[in-house]
Order: C-alpha cells, then sequence, then structure tokens
C-alpha cells in the first residue's frame, strides 16, 4: 500500500498527560531499512516539519515506535511501527462525488485504466480538497477499496504528479488493491515514461541510481543522496534517448522504483531537467545561445507546454484475478506533441544553417 506523507506541522506540545492524543501520522518501515535516527527519518518523511518541531514532539512523549514513547535519538530498524500522536485531531473532509471526465482506457469488474489529463490532481490533501480523480472516480464507481489509514485514496496503489500526465491503474475490489499493491513493492509493475529534458546527451542510454529523499532546505522538493547512504530510498531510473534537438532531447524513461518525484529529480541531479519544470529548474534556459530569438523560441516552448514535459506513456502489469499480462500505452497529449514538434522543426533548421 501507499505509505502516508501527510502534510502537515508539528507544533511544540504540552506534556499534560490527561490530555486526549490523536494519531496524525503512522508508517512501518520496511525490511530493509537501515538504523536512522528517528528525527531524522521523520524530517524525511514529513513533509513543512522542521527537525526542532519533531524533537519537540518527541520530547513531549509524541512520538511512539511500537506503542512506545521513544525519544530523538532512537534508531528505528526494520518493521517498526512508527506513530505521531498529537493533542488534537487530524483535519477531516468528506470526500464527494464530482462529476469530473474520465478518459477511460480499460474497464472490467477488477480494475481500471485511466490516462490523467495534466493538471488534474490525483487525490484530495491539503490545499486540493476538491476536483481530484478521486472525486471523479467516486461519481462513477459507487464502492471502490481504500486503506483504513487512507480512506481518501480509494482504489489508488499508485500516482502521478499534477502536472504529469498519462496511465494509472485503479483496484475496484479488495482483493485487486491487494495484488496491484504488491506488484509495485516488488518492482514487476512496468512503467515507461516519455520526458523533453534539457541538453543532449553523449551516449544513447544510461541508468541513474541514486537515494531519493526530501531536500534538506527546500521541504517541497526532493533531492539524491548517495545510493550506499542511510538518507532517502533505493531509486533507479533506465532512460532511453529517442531524439536531439540541439539543446534539448526526448527520452524515454523505465522506472525500477517508484519514488515520489523520481524522474524530476533524478534527471535534474545528472544536469538535464525536464523542460518546464519549475520546480528542479527546467523552466528556464539550461542550453542554448544567448540571441533574443533563441530566447523567443524557447519562451513559446514555454507557452506550448506549460508544466514539466513529462507522460507516464505506458503501463504493464498482471491482472489479480485471471494472471493474464496487462499492457497499455497512451500518445502524447497535445501540448507535449505540440512542443517536441517545435524542436524538432528548430533541429532540423540548425542543421540547414549549419
Amino acid at each position: 500500500m501507499m505509505q502516508h506523507e501527510e502534510d502537515m506541522e508539528l507544533e511544540p506540545l504540552s506534556t499534560d498527560v490527561d490530555e486526549e492524543m490523536f494519531e496524525h501520522f503512522r508508517v512501518v518501515t520496511d525490511r530493509g531499512q537501515e538504523p536512522l535516527r528517528i528525527d531524522k527519518f521523520l524530517v524525511i518523511r514529513l513533509e513543512n516539519t522542521s527537525r526542532n518541531r519533531i524533537q519537540n514532539a518527541a520530547d513531549a512523549g509524541c512520538i511512539l515506535v511500537n506503542g512506545k514513547a521513544v525519544k530523538s535519538n532512537y534508531r528505528i530498524k526494520p518493521f517498526d511501527e512508527i506513530s505521531v500522536v498529537l493533542p488534537y485531531k487530524p483535519m477531516k473532509f468528506d470526500l464527494k462525488p464530482e462529476p469530473i471526465p474520465l478518459s477511460v482506457l480499460y474497464e472490467d469488474d477488477d480494475v481500471l485504466v485511466v490516462n490523467k489529463p495534466p493538471g488534474l490532481v490525483v487525490h484530495p490533501g491539503l490545499g486540493n480538497f476538491s476536483g481530484t480523480l478521486v472525486n471523479a472516480l467516486l461519481h462513477h464507481f459507487q464502492h471502490l477499496p481504500a486503506p483504513a489509514d487512507e480512506p481518501y485514496r480509494p482504489g489508488l496503489v499508485h500516482r502521478i504528479d499534477k502536472f504529469t500526465s498519462g496511465i494509472l491503474v485503479v483496484a475496484k475490489k479488495e482483493y485487486a488493491m491487494t495484488h496491484l499493491a504488491k506488484q509495485f513493492f516488488d518492482h514487476t509493475i512496468q512503467r515507461r515514461y516519455l520526458a523533453l529534458v534539457w541538453g543532449e546527451f553523449d551516449e544513447p542510454a544510461g541508468t541513474i541510481i541514486g537515494n531519493i529523499a526530501r531536500h534538506q532546505r527546500f521541504r517541497k522538493m526532493f533531492d539524491v543522496y548517495p545510493p550506499d547512504g542511510e538518507i532517502g530510498k533505493h531509486a533507479i531510473t533506465h532512460y532511453r534517448v529517442l531524439e536531439q534537438f540541439g539543446y534539448t532531447s526526448l527520452i524515454e524513461c523505465q522506472l525500477e522504483t517508484g519514488r515520489t518525484h523520481q524522474i524530476r529529480v533524478h534527471m535534474q541531479h545528472i544536469g538535464h531537467p525536464i523542460f518546464n519544470d519549475d520546480t528542479y529548474g527546467g523552466n528556464r534556459i539550461v542550453k542554448g545561445t544567448i540571441y533574443t530569438k533563441y530566447k523567443q523560441f524557447v519562451e513559446n516552448c514555454f507557452e506550448l507546454i506549460p508544466r514539466q514535459a513529462l507522460h507516464a506513456r505506458s503501463l504493464g502489469f498482471v491482472h489479480p484475478r485471471t494472471g493474464e499480462h496487462m499492457y497499455f500505452e497512451t500518445p502524447l497529449p497535445a501540448d507535449f506533441e505540440a512542443a517536441v514538434e517545435k524542436w524538432r522543426a528548430y533541429a532540423k533548421q540548425i542543421k540547414r544553417n549549419d
């Protein structure tokens, strides 16, 4: 199942033992979890939360491991059950069905495969209480399974970013959710993305290996850490160059793991940020000339695709009931295709002028 990374702030807490406590966050560490101070672990996992606030919460007895309060220097182990309890109820919101159109690629009694447009948030959260894919799913399907600790993610076993387009599989039955979640956990799901990135490549293909965790300064971003270190989750991205356009390239990425922002942060790490990715530096001129005409050309491309140029092109999985291998592929959306065509024409113009 997807693990909960709730957006919340941990304020210094009272130690009044008579006060009722409520669970705000819960996670069970993985089998391969390396020993790591719990305050460092929670800084990575909890958005908008400083280490100082986590330490204050631990001092107040609000950080529990296997049901017992621990201090901030506790080193977590495999299969530790970690929870954060606070003296106020977590924010609640009602999931309401909304008549949002769905682009359905496949549907049966067990699963649904949809093509998510760019700009559509997958599930509700802080700042996005409605207008999400989940709200659309609830309009079309009355009963979808949901984990007890993640009731706002019915049917979901994975997600893609708001401004990333492409394929998602949704579970319609509890058994299907469990089966698909296991495939994601075992990394047997086949996922390929198309990305327009800055720069050209010296080699036709490559692999990026690097742990991914939240950025130590900018909490809404992620960063790459040493693959043999104790910070972050192991992440592997394979890429293959499809076309090169002088100052940008169209590549295909295959995920071996599925970390938040994985392709975006991995490509930025090797100096090829995704075109117009405003979080990881792709929304400015990274490669090219200083001429005004070129700057205007790039601005025109940004207007064509006002988001990161990333598309979840294909998805393959084993059907949870029949055991059949299922494979789905979807073409580039119009904005992405328009930007690629413009860069393709630009590259041809460069060759003619050489």
